[in-house]
């Protein structure tokens, strides 16, 4: 989604931007994780990252100075409370701020023989600003300035604000539009500080762009690698390139995301790992390129089954690749329209209340104060809202927040309710006091349970099988309310996120969780489910799809269990992500989400209803099928189409449509017929098709262009055919030959100013004379034929045979060959004299 599946899945939870999370982003650990900055919400001025560090300070009235060549100090940025002389002043003001929670240490100016005494050390400028001017998230209220440490020449100091030496009148720096790297507790910077000493070889620039990028910050880690990047080739090294792809990725920014991946193709291509394959394959559908992503696809099956280098030269459909096709054929006849609520953020994960309301996560700007951003997309933080349902036009309106019981200062969203409605389930950051995080710094999702109180609601409490190692999330309940499903990285997924279920046993008692299996949780994302008591729906980019995320159907019985996966298609789906469907199945009406690029923000909510036609009898005794190209996969209107009896005679024509298609009704069962497909610069495709009683048969035609078959050999140009075989001892012109004959001929009808010279050749068998005398009649036969099917003789300049004097192997008559290495010598070949 735009940036908020980003903040979405982040957001909510699983998604971000419809990526993962595994080894510290989000495509790759889970989208779950969710790395949230703890920022005071009273803050008033703004800090750009357009910004530099020099005009942060002065428009926050922060006074700061500038050192070079303190040897043994580290650059950066830091926050002086104090200078002293050394003693026990010193010691004692430094040992006071440790207590306090700070890291704090001295700076000794071997100028002067002045400490400097610090709370913090920043890496960068605005990083230091932003905490000064917010004291510390309200931690330290005195005076304090910054100094800049800049080693290399001379000792220099420069006082900004020489009538000060301190803080005059300190603002608030807010976190509304925090586009910048921000320290996420007070007290924990020494630990993420990034050291430049570890990262010789890279830029200042690159430097910091991997800061962000490590913390998941994408959005800003995006606009500084591009920046890097922009700056010369000696910044196109593997790691850059598919960071600023990988960061596009993640916010769900598609054309960007293909424009690093297409250059990382190019210039490391064989160094991708299946992952990065997998995510230009991704980019290449977000952006409509279908027929390419399905060649990286194959690409990416293969690394996947046997981690070998594979290439993109395989025309053999995969199964994949023709479920794509069927769901590209096949659009479904709905109404979508986009909802008077959704902002410029992030609208999402609608859940119906009851039959007159819907309740959904927003990411919109309804606080009268400052709103806090989240920084992974520099958007507020989700809350939940409730809307009434216009039943005429089937719009949100009169959207107001949910409940102050359940929103809170950080991410709420994804919930359902329990058929009487007096519980629901939400999914809410890992959050406490503060925000909880696992031993690698990462703030999780978790599920929590609220009961109807009156009016209002309870305080929210976890459910039990919640941990602070993994996220769960998007709750979802049974219609009877017995089961929960919902999505979660935990030990024993088998992707990066997968669907689980419990059963509910009693107030917030529950089973263990039970993954739904391989059917429908694959190595990528399944995430949002909503199940009714007719289907299972949910949204993955690991089944085969048009982009991004899509939105599935799996039809379910108490007996049979879950049937097959099916992609809900056009035009609910689309290339980019599209997520958190839910049904009415009685009116076939209900609502989804999607960051589609005709939507209003990042992330909007869409209704739609399904248009049931009344049902006509399904075409009986009919073939159909798809005109596509061979080698790009797209599909071909306007192509003729014919249908052929058993004697070759014409009983019907048809124009395929806009999408290729055509279909031929009201037919015999069991009765073969030939269809025969043409197109002015392509050889004709025939194909022999026996029709089914009371069904339809489909077939899937392949046109080839007519100029592939000239090629140039050892300097010679040529028609290439199929070989142009002959029986032993014939000269006849077989069927298999005839069938070969006719496309040269097709070539030389496009091209009316060729002119060829035909050359024949036998094996070694027979004696040499006979043998060139065996070779010319097939060259005048291969003649005849051609001059047979309408082209002039003197386009044909000559027909020679060569008997055994240009052989293909070493079967001269000296070892011994099977019938199949003498076949090969048996052959007419076209040579272009003129075009």
């Amino acid at each position: 989604m735009k940036r908020l599946l980003t903040t979405c899945l982040l957001l909510l939870s699983l998604w971000i931007g419809a990526q993962n999370i595994q080894e510290t982003d989000i495509d790759q650990t889970i989208a779950f994780d969710t790395s949230v900055s703890e920022e005071d919400t009273s803050s008033s001025d703004i800090v750009s990252i357009s910004e530099t560090f020099e005009e942060a300070a002065k428009r926050n009235n922060i006074p700061y100075r500038s050192f070079e060549g303190l040897e043994g100090v580290e650059d950066g940025y830091y926050a002086i409370m104090g200078v002293f002389n050394k003693g026990k002043n010193l010691k004692r003001a430094v040992k006071k701020l440790k207590k306090k929670g700070f890291n704090a240490a001295s700076i000794l100016n071997p100028e002067n023989n002045l400490n400097y005494v610090y709370l913090q050390h920043f890496p960068f400028g605005l990083e230091a600003v932003d905490a000064v001017a917010d004291q510390f998230e309200g931690k330290y209220k005195d005076d304090v300035w910054i100094l800049n440490v800049e080693n290399g020449g001379s000792i220099q100091e420069t006082l900004v604000d020489k009538s000060k030496n301190v803080v005059a009148d300190t603002k608030s720096v807010s976190v509304n539009e925090v586009t910048y790297d921000m320290i996420d507790e007070a007290g924990k910077s020494n630990n993420q500080t990034l050291n430049i000493s570890d990262t010789p070889n890279k830029s200042k620039l690159v430097q910091k762009a991997d800061y962000y990028f490590d913390k998941m910050w994408y959005a800003e880690a995006a606009v500084l690698y591009e920046q890097a990047l922009k700056k010369g080739d000696k910044n196109y090294s593997y790691e850059i390139i598919q960071k600023a792809a990988d960061s596009y990725y993640y916010n769900t920014n598609m054309e960007k995301a293909y424009e690093w991946y297409n250059i990382l193709y190019e210039q490391h291509g064989k160094d991708m790992s299946a992952d990065n394959v997998f995510k230009y394959a991704h980019s290449l559908k977000g952006t409509g390129k279908y027929a390419r992503s399905k060649r990286l696809m194959r690409l990416y099956n293969k690394k996947m089954k046997n981690g070998e280098t594979a290439g993109l030269n395989d025309e053999i459909s995969l199964p994949n690749e023709v479920v794509l096709d069927e769901i590209l054929n096949n659009e479904r006849d709905y109404e979508l329209k986009n909802l008077a609520i959704n902002t410029e953020y992030s609208d999402f994960s609608p859940m119906f209340l009851d039959s007159t309301q819907v309740v959904f996560a927003s990411a919109k700007d309804s606080s009268f104060l400052n709103t806090r951003r989240y920084k992974w997309n520099d958007q507020p933080y989700l809350d939940l809202y409730v809307s009434k349902i216009n039943k005429e036009s089937q719009d949100l309106k009169d959207a107001i927040k949910f409940s102050k019981k359940i929103n809170t200062k950080y991410h709420e969203a994804s919930v359902t309710f329990s058929p009487d409605n007096s519980t629901m389930y939400f999914t809410r950051n890992n959050y406490g006091k503060k925000l909880k995080r696992d031993k690698n710094g990462v703030n999780h999702l978790k599920i929590y349970m609220s009961k109807k109180v009156g009016d209002d609601w309870s305080e929210a409490v976890e459910v039990p099988f919640n941990s602070d190692d993994y996220s769960t999330g998007h709750p979802a309940l049974s219609p009877d309310g017995k089961k929960m499903y919902f999505v979660s990285d935990m030990p024993g997924s088998i992707g990066q996120t997968d669907i689980f279920v419990v059963d509910i046993t009693g107030p917030n008692s529950f089973s263990e969780p039970r993954n739904l299996g391989p059917e429908i949780n694959t190595e990528r994302k399944e995430m949002f489910p909503f199940i009714n008591d007719k289907k299972l729906y949910f949204s993955s980019d690991g089944h085969t799809g048009l982009g991004g995320l899509d939105v599935y159907e799996v039809a379910y019985t108490e007996e049979e269990g879950f049937e097959d996966v099916k992609n809900l298609g056009q035009p609910i789906n689309s290339n980019r992500d599209d997520f958190s469907y839910i049904i009415n199945e009685e009116n076939q009406q209900g609502f989804f989400a999607s960051n589609r690029l005709e939507g209003k923000g990042d992330d909007d909510i869409y209704s739609f209803k399904h248009l049931v036609i009344e049902e006509v009898p399904a075409a009986s005794n009919a073939i159909a099928g798809v005109v596509t190209e061979l080698i790009t996969g797209e599909v071909m209107p306007q192509a003729l189409v014919e249908l052929l009896d058993e004697n070759g005679i014409k009983l019907k024509e048809m124009i395929t449509e806009e999408d290729g298609s055509f279909i031929f009704e009201d037919l015999e069962a069991d009765k073969k017929y030939t269809i025969k497909a043409t197109n002015d610069t392509y050889f004709e495709n025939i194909q022999e098709i026996t029709a089914v009683e009371n069904d339809t048969v489909q077939v899937d035609v392949v046109m080839r262009k007519l100029k592939e078959m000239i090629a140039v050999e050892d300097g010679i140009k040529k028609l290439k055919t199929e070989m142009i075989h002959f029986d032993f001892d014939r000269s006849y012109i077989r069927k298999d030959a005839s069938e070969e004959l006719d496309k040269l001929v097709e070539v030389m009808t496009e091209y009316p100013n060729m002119v060829i010279k035909i050359e024949s050749h036998t094996d070694s068998r027979g004696k040499r004379a006979y043998n060139k005398y065996l070779s010319d009649r097939r060259a005048k036969s291969t003649r005849e034929y051609i001059i047979s099917r309408g082209i002039a003789p003197e386009r044909i300049e000559s027909a020679v045979g060569y008997g055994e004097e240009r052989l293909l192997n070493e079967c001269d008559g000296s070892v011994a060959c099977t019938e199949k290495q003498h076949f090969l010598n048996r052959r007419s070949e076209f040579i272009i004299v003129n075009m």
